[in-house]
């Protein structure tokens, strides 16, 4: 423990949003005697999640949908490693790196901020054949695959190929899912001018929803524009249906829809970060960390958790619903973040905290260039109102000036010029070439 006259020691795993918000608060308004901060992450940077659909499709560089936690968070310590084990009684957490190996911090409180990842369902083939976008890698690899795919099918002349080369199968009818879909057969429309043997309705994308509607978030009324929006882009929409099997790249649905494809993106939910199981924190039912609106972990007041890995109660719902917790989104994220770094001081402080407290305000979505779908406050919008408002407030949220001023830069820049569609699909595998020339 740090003795009464030294710094308390503030350990924050996450350098999410959440997280990264919260130290980059934490730094500002702490003297340097008060308190020490330490971010833990897996990577150096915070990804701005909302912004990968358009890093995937061009509309940004990949780079600016980042932002270095070392050149954010001057005055705190960052480790880039995972975090393996969390033992609260004995206030140290293990973290691996792994070019250094493994070690353990020692802390006075402790922040959890280590979001979410993608739910996988036990269907035969997903592991093997999908892949998801909440990573700047995975956004970057679907460009390049999606590119990819359409350089081979306008290299051969087997239209069974062809065929399964230009299927896009993308499984989650949310947010992410519906934005990344649109996004990418923007991108390939697009890009299919190209191709003197290759026209968009050589391609078929498709969207695989369990339920009855797409982006539950908007009105049901918007949800269904979504989908006539998409359908009439020639994009199949598969509502009630699930995906059964896709054992080497052959798609089994529930309805009874079969067929090949080359890629299937996977976007049907998240679920809270599996290493707070590792852990002496009390979780509920769906493994995340047990929290009180204040975002003070249940009967722990030195340790604090917000965003998708923990359950904070929905103060704007309870009434309906005594046991609501947010919902794991962006919007939430930004404002606990806020309202968790305050509390934190406040308890340093010997201060009283305050209760997160958010209403719904609503949901901007971009459906691919100069097409989108708003929800806010009432006030429906769609088409380019709606794409405007969706790039506006994601920029307005975006962490610092200078990452604005980069994507604002990006956008400036692709309404000038022509979009650069092109795969770089080395990248994917640097020492190839090398390799070659070292067996020739």
């Amino acid at each position: 423990m740090a003795g009464k006259s030294d710094p308390t020691r503030i350990l924050i795993l996450g350098g999410g949003y959440v997280g990264m918000y919260t130290a980059l608060q934490l730094q500002k308004k702490l003297g340097r005697r008060e308190a020490s901060v330490t971010v833990v992450d897996p990577q150096p940077h915070m990804t701005y999640q909302p912004f990968l659909p358009e890093a995937a499709a061009g509309s940004v560089e990949p780079r600016h949908v980042v932002a270095p936690l070392r050149r954010v968070l001057k005055r705190c310590h960052v480790i880039t490693a995972s975090v393996t084990e969390i033992k609260n009684d004995e206030k140290l957490v293990t973290i691996e790196n792994p070019q250094s190996g493994s070690e353990t911090l020692a802390y006075d409180v402790l922040v959890v901020a280590l979001g979410s990842v993608s739910r996988l369902l036990p269907i035969p083939g997903l592991a093997e054949e999908g892949i998801g976008l909440k990573t700047v890698g995975e956004a970057t690899y679907l460009r390049n695959h999606v590119l990819a795919k359409m350089d081979a099918a306008a290299n051969t002349d087997d239209e069974e190929l062809r065929k399964r080369l230009l299927t896009f199968t993308f499984v989650g009818g949310g947010f992410a899912g519906v934005e990344a879909l649109a996004e990418l057969e923007d991108m390939a429309r697009y890009a299919s001018r190209d191709y003197a043997n290759l026209s968009p309705d050589d391609m078929s994308w498709a969207l695989v929803e369990a339920a009855g509607r797409v982006m539950p978030e908007v009105s049901e009324k918007m949800g269904v524009y979504v989908v006539k929006a998409l359908e009439e882009r020639g994009i199949k929409v598969y509502l009630n249906t699930f995906l059964k099997s896709v054992e080497g790249g052959h798609a089994v649905l529930s309805d009874g829809t079969e067929f090949d494809t080359d890629t299937l993106v996977w976007n049907a939910g998240v679920k809270a970060n599996p290493v707070v199981k590792s852990s002496d924190l009390p979780l509920d039912e769906r493994g995340r960390v047990k929290a009180s609106a204040h975002m003070q972990v249940e009967g722990l007041p030195e340790v604090w958790a917000a965003g998708d890995v923990a359950a904070v109660p929905d103060l704007s719902k309870t009434d309906e619903d005594p046991t609501a917790t947010c919902a794991p989104s962006a919007q939430h994220a930004v404002r606990q973040a806020d309202q968790l770094a305050k509390n934190v001081l406040a308890s340093l402080r010997g201060k009283q905290t305050k209760e997160y407290r958010h209403a719904y305000a609503g949901s901007v979505a971009g459906l691919g260039l100069y097409k989108g779908v708003a929800d806010v406050y009432g006030f429906k919008a769609k088409g380019f109102i709606a794409w405007f408002m969706h790039r506006s407030y994601h920029v307005s949220r975006m962490p610092t000036f200078n990452r604005k001023m980069r994507i604002v830069i990006d956008w400036t820049l692709a309404f000038l010029f022509k979009r650069e569609a092109v795969s770089m699909g080395q990248i994917e595998n640097p020492r190839a070439a090398f390799e070659r020339a070292a067996k020739s």
